[in-house]
């Protein structure tokens, strides 16, 4: 994420909300303003390829348009890079569980997981539906392996929720509040039961320390190519729209 400081007269917010990249057309540059940014910075979403631009309050336009001038090549690498949009609507196919699951028309208004297909109306609510089904598939599944993870470890959580989280899979509260992005449902089921596993660990150590990790390993001894399959395929998970948000 490339960043720099700046110098110069603040344009507010009256200024504009986009800036061309120089060189890539097709490509803008949304502009955030903020408070507590202290330097230019620029980040590219991991589930629409978005590039955001965040200013802070003392930045100039001219800041902006150099500084993303100095990017351009930075910013058109690392957008051909994000995953494409999975748009769900009947015809297509989305992962669950790591199996790429049909959309098929169906009898009802609700989405139904049938065997190897998911059927749903053909209507623009089809993609909402079809994302209700998965949040309920995922919070069965997370749930199992929760139990599962956290009998073995003997501590319990108070509290399990979904989200629809962009910059991480789970979390750990000190309150023993356990969070997790209801999109690990679309990664193979042992991802799944990982991030689960990782969770649950910090039931007993709130860090990343070693004994954290050899407590990951007990739970999970081949934890590592489930993170790895993470890291290295997770963007595509949040690539997947089913629209109405």
């Amino acid at each position: 994420m490339p960043q720099g400081t700046r110098g110069g007269k603040g344009f507010g917010q009256d200024g504009p909300d986009t800036l061309p990249v120089p060189g890539a057309p097709d490509l803008e540059v949304r502009l955030r303003r903020s408070a507590r940014a202290r330097r230019l910075s620029l980040r590219v979403g991991r589930s629409d390829g978005r590039v955001t631009l965040s200013l802070p309050v003392g930045a100039s336009l001219v800041d902006a348009q150099a500084f993303v001038a100095e990017q351009a090549g930075w910013i058109a690498r690392h957008v051909a890079a994000a995953p494409p949009p999975r748009v769900v609507r009947v015809g297509a196919t989305l992962p669950v569980l790591g199996r790429e699951i049909p959309v098929i028309v169906g009898p009802g208004r609700s989405a139904r997981l049938n065997g190897t297909s998911i059927a749903v109306a053909d209507d623009d609510r089809a993609g909402p539906r079809v994302k209700a089904l998965l949040q309920t598939l995922a919070r069965t599944h997370l749930a199992e392996a929760v139990d599962r993870h956290s009998a073995a470890l003997g501590i319990a959580p108070t509290r399990m929720t979904l989200r629809d989280t962009r910059s991480r899979w789970g979390s750990c509260s000190s309150r023993r509040e356990l969070m997790f992005s209801w999109r690990l449902v679309m990664a193979p089921a042992e991802v799944l039961d990982y991030v689960a596993a990782h969770e649950v660990a910090h039931l007993r150590h709130m860090d990343h320390s070693p004994r954290f990790w050899a407590q990951v390993a007990a739970l999970m001894p081949d934890y590592a190519p489930r993170r790895d399959w993470l890291r290295r395929e997770g963007a595509a998970l949040h690539a997947v729209d089913f629209g109405g948000r």
